[in-house]
């Protein structure tokens, strides 16, 4: 479990999640931006790869390659409890039509160990040519079932809900594209009846924190992984004026 933020208690953060979340405003969302948002499919794989590696090229996923990481997203796909969602632009060829996506989970420890249970004859040729490139990722691949431990927030609630992954093409940043895709996904987790949610980042990734912090998320815990020094952030989606029961995936569970 992480340590708790300078300041804080488990039971006085439950407190301050809701009040952060209270503070924001409502999300201002251009004409037509939903309009473009769907749940991601399993055919969506090869470009949500390439964008999650375009941004994330120096994480562990992406170092084990494109072949990979298109295997994970098929897979992921197939997970009741995976939640993904893509921001398209049709008048694009078909090749490039996906121009962001957001991945998130309902129980992201669950989800794993099912998804590597099985799909583990697939994902383990595809990630050999990555391991063979870079044999320091065994190691973290090993230690990387501790992170739903250490990265548990320091709350009297378990949080099993987690957004993990968002990426968009560089030229739609300042468009809100991200704000709209974000509450996509928080709106499918409160209507699946999960009152919070769970983003994990680096304590010095700046832009990453203001941003969280600018949709009322609140510094829940500290921990370390990957010799990085790690937030974990927790949205009260209850009490966010920006988050509405709502459903746009095809299966509410």
């Amino acid at each position: 479990m992480s340590d708790p933020a300078p300041g804080g208690s488990r039971a006085g953060d439950v407190a301050r999640l809701a009040q952060a979340a209270r503070d924001v405003r409502p999300l201002q969302v251009p004409d037509g931006t939903m309009a473009r948002i769907r749940p991601m499919q399993f055919h969506d794989a090869a470009q949500v790869a390439a964008l999650h590696q375009a941004a994330m090229g120096n994480s562990l996923w992406a170092r084990l390659g494109h072949g990979f990481l298109t295997q994970l997203y098929q897979a992921l796909v197939n997970d009741p409890r995976f939640l993904g969602f893509v921001y398209t632009e049709p008048d694009r060829p078909e090749h490039e039509r996906i121009r962001g996506f957001i991945a998130g989970s309902q129980d992201t420890e669950a989800m794993f160990a099912a998804v590597f249970r099985s799909a583990w004859f697939l994902l383990g040729p595809a990630a050999l040519p990555g391991v063979l490139r870079d044999p320091r990722v065994i190691r973290q691949l090993v230690r990387t079932a501790r992170y739903f431990d250490e990265s548990a927030p320091p709350l009297p609630v378990p949080v099993p809900a987690e957004s993990l992954f968002c990426s968009f093409a560089p030229d739609l940043r300042g468009k809100r594209v991200s704000g709209a895709i974000n509450q996509v996904l928080f709106d499918e987790l409160l209507q699946r009846g999960h009152r919070y949610v769970k983003i994990t980042t680096e304590t010095d990734n700046e832009g990453a924190n203001r941003q969280l912090r600018s949709w009322g998320f609140h510094d829940a815990g500290r921990f370390r992984f990957y010799g990085k020094d790690m937030v974990v952030y927790v949205l009260d989606l209850a009490e966010s004026p920006r988050v509405q029961p709502e459903s746009r995936h095809p299966a509410v569970l």
